[in-house]
């Protein structure tokens, strides 16, 4: 059995602004019903925020961030066929997979990533990568501009899509250094006002005594956009105190982001110990939250707060549930300048 080849659009948009923008584009199959997920579905997203899907069980590409609307009839039209003939190609291609792994049953998923990234340098770069049941199965090397397995199941593939007749990468190219990055410019023009929002974190620190003889010191920031951050604890505000336990930055249902970092350090009285913001609302300016032994975060307050994110998290997971690494690649496959492509993938 081979993979099918896909040709599908994608699309992007640009902001001139100080953070990079990134267009991506998630296609997950399952193989069997029952996974509490459609058998097909695509996910698209500007930066971190959602900007379309489209569902085998709705059979339509529709917006979700507002400014979306701006976007024609003819624009929902097109994703929608895309996604159709998208569609008949993953559930051939995770039935093929499953065989290469001489599997007959169960629940399996087929999952591709593809988009595109514009600096504030102004330099741009492009990715696309295949995923297997949450592991990565293959990604495109755009300096060879040839696809490289991360599963001994995709060297089938890859052979055949990496052969002068086929050339699947090259093929690509032109989307992922032209197309896709056109379409980016024009959605983050369309959504400028809420992509480029800067809100300023909110920094609470807490404490507690461990049984032998450390504090664990603990910094939650949350409320901030954009998503960028960095966190840290320092002591006497000058020596940086690695931390063993960072959470991800999660997204709040406000579009707002959080994330926590904990470190363990000595229960002394010498040194004093403070978490250190720096994020694009605040400037030049570093956040400072200094932890006293009696300035403790609530419990009530720490699990409203959590929770809140757990359940926005939970909402999005079934759009990106699957590829947990970063893209390397990325695949064009039409040139035209008004739509933008996803992938054009030959059988392997």
């Amino acid at each position: 059995m081979e993979l099918c080849l896909l040709t599908l659009i994608s699309m992007t948009v640009i902001g001139a602004h100080c953070d990079s923008h990134t267009l991506r584009y998630f296609y997950t199959a399952v193989s069997a019903p029952g996974s509490d997920l459609p058998e097909f579905s695509t996910v698209g997203y500007v930066d971190d925020q959602q900007i379309e899907h489209y569902s085998s069980d709705t059979g339509w590409t529709l917006p979700v961030a507002p400014w979306m609307n701006k976007e024609g009839q003819e624009y929902w039209e097109r994703q929608t066929q895309l996604s159709k003939g998208a569609e008949s190609a993953f559930k051939h291609n995770v039935r093929t997979v499953m065989s290469r792994f001489n599997q007959t049953g169960g629940i399996h998923s087929f999952q591709l990533m593809y988009g595109c990234e514009l600096r504030d340098d102004g330099s741009t770069a492009g990715y696309e990568q295949f995923g297997y049941d949450g592991r990565d199965f293959m990604y495109l090397d755009t300096h060879s501009w040839l696809w490289i397995p991360t599963m001994n199941e995709a060297q089938l593939t890859t052979q055949r899509w990496n052969s002068p007749e086929v050339r699947v990468g090259e093929r690509n190219k032109n989307y992922l250094e032209n197309i896709c990055i056109e379409w980016l410019k024009k959605h983050i023009n369309n959504g400028r006002e809420d992509l480029e929002k800067r809100v300023r974190p909110e920094v609470k620190v807490w404490g507690r005594r461990q049984s032998d003889g450390a504090t664990r010191l603990q910094c939650l920031v949350y409320g901030f956009h954009p998503r960028a951050v960095d966190v840290r604890w320092m002591k006497n505000g000058a020596d940086h105190v690695p931390s063993d336990e960072r959470t991800p930055i999660l997204p709040h249902p406000d579009g707002t982001y959080q994330m926590r970092v904990g470190v363990e350090v000595p229960t002394t009285e010498e040194d004093a110990y403070s978490c250190h913001v720096e994020h694009s609302s605040l400037g030049e300016e570093t956040l400072i939250v200094i932890w006293e032994p009696d300035n403790g975060l609530s419990m009530a307050v720490i699990i409203a707060i959590v929770g809140a994110v757990v359940v926005i998290v939970g909402a999005l997971g079934g759009g990106i549930f699957l590829l947990t690494k970063k893209g390397r690649g990325y695949k064009t496959a039409r040139t035209s300048d008004t739509s933008s492509d996803s992938s054009n993938n030959p059988k392997a």
